[in-house]
């Protein structure tokens, strides 16, 4: 270590010696270098560690912990180092790095044993403040640490001594993390609760995303941000833990797929196989380019789109995909016997006609459904349906299910003729329909209950009946 003559004496950064010699009186006393300052103070006072300074203001336990009496030794990476972590794992500023991650990593820069100067390093490994491990190389020309190199030793502290490093030394544990698909939401404040719900899955889950995927091909997830899980209404990660391995599997996709591979689509959205077993999420990218929507009401953002990652590629959403559980009927029957029931006219006209198992079937299916209000309004009310004949009530009914089969979500919806399962067709303008018999004035698609998603098909509500 006394030999490492690439290394800078810290002195030379920090303007001060390490041994101070000056003559006395007599020219012959050597007065010996006392330190006075700690080691936030030197590293406050060092021009190359600004951005650790800037990171250790965030954690004032860090900061008491390194001016307080002790023996530590702290490698610290300079401002080229942080430079090059941002750049690594795609981060504009420090600010910008959760603070439980960011805090772990500064930890493992701390040695808390020893003040160990550079003349008492040796190879081997030390437990870190963090509690993980960091291996040290050392021979007579170089050190290194944790994969980096000590560029400047001995900042002799009253509380210990510094090395600066060149490069930010990642705790094993993040380290897998680093470059994948993963580390764009990891290392992003704005996408806490997505790794909350990763840690909060099985294990499995977060292998799933730090591999390359079934057939090798890479990786494609749509990363909900903390305000996507807010729009789909989870507030609490508790609401969906008996299903946050599926929520999360039913954002990746096998393969690497760039926003510009995606399919382009019509009326009919494009089914894309997820890594949730035997779902598929639907997808509109209309060929203007202007907008990729998920499940109707999920966007791609194009700004935040096609992140590189070593095992794929991220495309940020505004809405988390939350998958279907259940079918179009099962879904109707929720809505009649909820608390403040809806669809009650409805369920009993799809049973009296028959059609209950129909609509139970693959599909997929897309619904306008009446409230119970537009069948009283249209005189359908419930002593109408039990006198009804099932024949009298299928083309009422089914002048409500879209032809043939097919996912129609409302990003899908284009003005123009619709043809239905009853044989004719309704006019859509904007967000109303009117109906084959043409009767003003026009059912209004109900924009808060757009697209709920079935598992054989999607619900659009409207507050009239359509008559054929």
């Amino acid at each position: 270590m006394k030999n490492l003559k690439s290394l800078k004496l810290f002195s030379a950064l920090l303007v001060f010696t390490l041994l101070t010699f000056s003559c006395s009186d007599d020219d012959n006393d050597i007065i010996e270098f006392v330190p006075t300052q700690s080691i936030v103070e030197i590293a406050s006072s060092t021009n190359q560690l600004s951005q650790l300074v800037l990171a250790l203001t965030k954690y004032p336990d860090l900061v008491d912990l390194l001016s307080s009496d002790g023996t530590f030794t702290v490698f610290a990476p300079n401002d080229d180092a942080f430079d090059a972590l941002l750049n690594a794992i795609g981060q504009a500023s420090i600010n910008d790095i959760p603070e439980d991650v960011l805090k772990s990593v500064l930890q493992y820069h701390v040695y808390t044993a020893a003040a160990l100067e550079a003349s008492q390093v040796t190879s081997g490994t030390i437990t870190m403040a963090s509690g993980e491990d960091a291996d040290v190389v050392a021979n007579s020309n170089s050190v290194t640490i944790a994969n980096a190199t000590v560029i400047a030793i001995d900042g002799i502290a009253t509380n210990g001594v510094v090395h600066i490093i060149d490069n930010v030394m990642v705790p094993p544990s993040i380290l897998p993390i680093v470059g994948t698909i993963v580390a764009p939401a990891y290392f992003n404040k704005n996408f806490s609760t997505l790794i909350d719900a990763v840690q909060a899955a099985d294990p499995s889950i977060l292998a799933l995303l730090l591999g390359n995927g079934p057939t090798d091909e890479g990786l494609t997830l749509f990363a909900p941000t903390n305000d996507a899980f807010v729009a789909a209404g989870i507030t609490d990660l508790a609401a969906v833990a008996d299903v946050v391995n599926e929520v999360l599997a039913y954002h990746v996709v096998n393969g690497t797929i760039l926003s510009t591979d995606l399919p382009t689509t019509t009326i009919a959205s494009e089914g894309i196989p997820t890594l949730l077993e035997g779902f598929s999420f639907y997808l509109t990218n209309k060929e203007d380019g202007d907008s990729v929507s998920i499940n109707g009401k999920t966007q791609v953002v194009l700004d935040a789109a096609n992140i590189p990652a070593s095992n794929g590629v991220v495309h940020v959403i505004n809405r988390t995909l939350i998958p279907p559980s259940k079918d179009i009927v099962e879904i109707v029957s929720d809505f009649a016997t909820a608390s403040n029931p809806e669809f009650t006219l409805l369920a009993a006209a799809l049973t009296k006609a028959g059609l209950i198992g129909a609509l139970q079937g693959d599909g997929p299916f897309t619904v306008f459904a009446p409230t119970d209000t537009a069948f009283l309004a249209a005189g359908v009310n419930q002593d109408y349906i039990d006198a009804a004949t099932p024949a009298e009530l299928q083309p009422i009914l089914l002048h409500h299910v879209v032809d043939p089969s097919v996912y129609v979500f409302s990003s899908d919806v284009a003005d123009g003729a619709v043809p239905m399962m009853n044989g004719t067709s309704v006019t859509i303008s904007g967000l109303t329909i009117l109906d084959g018999g043409e009767n003003a004035p026009a059912a209004k698609l109900i924009p808060s209950l757009l697209d709920v998603h079935a598992t054989n098909g999607v619900i659009h509500v409207i507050d009239k009946v359509l008559l054929p």
